[in-house]
Protein backbone atom coordinates (compact mmCIF):
# COMPACT_ATOMS: atom_id res chain seq x y z
CA UNK A 1 0.00 0.00 0.00
CA UNK A 2 0.99 3.26 -0.89
CA UNK A 3 0.01 6.90 -0.32
CA UNK A 4 1.17 10.36 -1.15
CA UNK A 5 0.05 13.03 1.52
CA UNK A 6 -0.15 16.59 1.04
CA UNK A 7 -1.05 19.09 3.86
CA UNK A 8 -3.49 21.43 2.72
CA UNK A 9 -4.73 25.01 3.87
CA UNK A 10 -7.75 23.62 1.96
CA UNK A 11 -9.38 20.91 -0.65
CA UNK A 12 -12.14 19.30 -2.09
CA UNK A 13 -13.08 16.65 -4.43
CA UNK A 14 -15.74 17.08 -7.24
CA UNK A 15 -17.43 14.21 -9.45
CA UNK A 16 -19.64 15.04 -11.94
CA UNK A 17 -20.21 18.46 -10.96
CA UNK A 18 -20.53 17.67 -7.57
CA UNK A 19 -18.72 18.65 -4.41
CA UNK A 20 -18.22 15.26 -2.15
CA UNK A 21 -15.65 16.02 0.08
CA UNK A 22 -13.73 19.51 1.21
CA UNK A 23 -11.85 21.60 3.86
CA UNK A 24 -11.60 24.54 4.66
CA UNK A 25 -8.67 24.71 7.23
CA UNK A 26 -5.48 22.80 7.88
CA UNK A 27 -5.43 19.47 6.87
CA UNK A 28 -4.25 16.48 4.32
CA UNK A 29 -5.13 15.11 1.46
CA UNK A 30 -3.65 11.21 1.49
CA UNK A 31 -3.84 9.72 -2.31
CA UNK A 32 -4.26 6.28 -1.65
CA UNK A 33 -2.53 3.23 -3.81
CA UNK A 34 -3.62 -0.72 -3.09
CA UNK A 35 -1.65 -3.64 -4.98
CA UNK A 36 -2.04 -7.18 -4.99
CA UNK A 37 -0.68 -8.14 -1.39
CA UNK A 38 -2.16 -5.61 0.77
CA UNK A 39 -3.92 -6.59 3.49
CA UNK A 40 -4.88 -5.40 6.94
CA UNK A 41 -1.62 -5.27 7.93
CA UNK A 42 -0.62 -2.51 5.68
CA UNK A 43 -3.96 -0.73 6.43
CA UNK A 44 -3.66 -0.48 9.63
CA UNK A 45 0.21 1.18 8.87
CA UNK A 46 -0.94 3.55 6.33
CA UNK A 47 -3.46 4.79 8.29
CA UNK A 48 -1.20 5.26 11.51
CA UNK A 49 1.00 7.04 9.73
CA UNK A 50 -1.65 9.40 8.00
CA UNK A 51 -3.17 10.50 11.67
CA UNK A 52 0.02 10.68 13.15
CA UNK A 53 2.65 11.98 10.89
CA UNK A 54 3.84 15.60 12.52
CA UNK A 55 3.18 17.57 9.69
CA UNK A 56 1.51 20.90 11.38
CA UNK A 57 3.00 23.32 13.16
CA UNK A 58 1.82 23.26 16.87
CA UNK A 59 -0.79 26.00 17.65
CA UNK A 60 1.39 28.82 19.84
CA UNK A 61 -1.34 29.69 21.46
CA UNK A 62 -2.15 26.17 23.14
CA UNK A 63 0.88 25.36 25.73
CA UNK A 64 -0.22 22.08 26.23
CA UNK A 65 1.14 21.35 23.01
CA UNK A 66 4.48 21.63 23.48
CA UNK A 67 6.85 22.97 20.84
CA UNK A 68 7.95 21.80 17.51
CA UNK A 69 5.10 19.39 15.00
CA UNK A 70 1.71 18.01 15.65
CA UNK A 71 0.10 15.33 13.56
CA UNK A 72 -3.40 15.78 12.27
CA UNK A 73 -4.64 13.54 15.06
CA UNK A 74 -3.43 16.10 17.62
CA UNK A 75 -5.27 19.20 15.87
CA UNK A 76 -8.37 17.19 15.01
CA UNK A 77 -7.31 18.23 11.27
CA UNK A 78 -9.37 16.90 8.47
CA UNK A 79 -8.41 14.25 6.18
CA UNK A 80 -9.69 13.80 2.64
CA UNK A 81 -8.74 10.33 0.72
CA UNK A 82 -8.60 9.35 -2.13
CA UNK A 83 -8.26 5.59 -4.48
CA UNK A 84 -5.18 6.50 -6.68
CA UNK A 85 -4.24 3.25 -8.76
CA UNK A 86 -1.90 5.37 -10.86
CA UNK A 87 0.63 5.20 -7.87
CA UNK A 88 1.48 1.63 -8.57
CA UNK A 89 2.42 2.67 -12.32
CA UNK A 90 5.22 0.93 -13.66
CA UNK A 91 7.02 3.67 -16.06
CA UNK A 92 10.59 1.61 -16.65
CA UNK A 93 9.46 0.94 -20.06
CA UNK A 94 8.51 3.11 -22.96
CA UNK A 95 6.14 5.94 -22.55
CA UNK A 96 2.89 3.99 -21.57
CA UNK A 97 2.79 3.26 -17.80
CA UNK A 98 2.18 -0.36 -17.03
CA UNK A 99 -0.79 -0.75 -14.25
CA UNK A 100 -0.16 -4.61 -13.47
CA UNK A 101 0.99 -3.30 -10.21
CA UNK A 102 -2.45 -2.04 -8.87
CA UNK A 103 -4.45 -4.25 -7.51
CA UNK A 104 -8.04 -4.59 -9.09
CA UNK A 105 -11.47 -2.45 -7.78
CA UNK A 106 -12.64 -5.35 -6.14
CA UNK A 107 -9.12 -5.81 -4.39
CA UNK A 108 -8.26 -2.19 -3.54
CA UNK A 109 -11.87 -0.16 -2.84
CA UNK A 110 -12.49 -2.53 0.20
CA UNK A 111 -8.73 -1.26 1.58
CA UNK A 112 -9.32 1.52 0.94
CA UNK A 113 -12.30 1.81 2.88
CA UNK A 114 -10.95 0.52 5.92
CA UNK A 115 -7.95 2.84 5.87
CA UNK A 116 -11.08 5.32 5.98
CA UNK A 117 -12.75 3.53 8.67
CA UNK A 118 -9.76 3.37 10.88
CA UNK A 119 -8.98 7.18 10.35
CA UNK A 120 -12.21 7.68 11.44
CA UNK A 121 -12.25 5.45 13.95
CA UNK A 122 -8.94 7.66 15.87
CA UNK A 123 -11.46 10.46 15.89
CA UNK A 124 -10.77 11.63 12.64
CA UNK A 125 -12.89 14.02 10.11
CA UNK A 126 -12.61 11.61 6.70
CA UNK A 127 -14.30 12.89 3.24
CA UNK A 128 -13.42 10.83 0.45
CA UNK A 129 -13.74 10.78 -3.64
CA UNK A 130 -15.95 8.58 -5.46
CA UNK A 131 -14.12 4.66 -5.99
CA UNK A 132 -13.63 4.49 -9.67
CA UNK A 133 -15.09 8.27 -10.52
CA UNK A 134 -13.38 10.66 -12.67
CA UNK A 135 -13.04 12.91 -9.73
CA UNK A 136 -10.95 16.59 -9.59
CA UNK A 137 -9.25 16.92 -6.87
CA UNK A 138 -7.99 20.68 -5.68
CA UNK A 139 -6.07 21.78 -2.94
CA UNK A 140 -3.86 24.39 -1.61
CA UNK A 141 -0.82 22.84 -0.76
CA UNK A 142 0.60 23.88 2.91
CA UNK A 143 4.64 24.46 2.81
CA UNK A 144 4.82 23.08 0.05
CA UNK A 145 4.68 19.61 2.11
CA UNK A 146 4.08 16.66 0.26
CA UNK A 147 5.31 12.69 1.68
CA UNK A 148 5.03 9.32 0.31
CA UNK A 149 4.01 6.62 2.44
CA UNK A 150 4.55 2.71 1.86
CA UNK A 151 3.86 0.36 4.32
Amino acid sequence: MRAVVQRASRASVTVDGDVVSSFDGPGLVALVGVTHDDGAEQVATIARKIAELRLFTAPQDDPAAGVGEVSALDLGAPVIVVSQFTLYADTKKGRRPSWNGAAPGPVAEPLVDAVVADLRGRGLTVGTGRFGAHMEVELINDGPVTIILDA
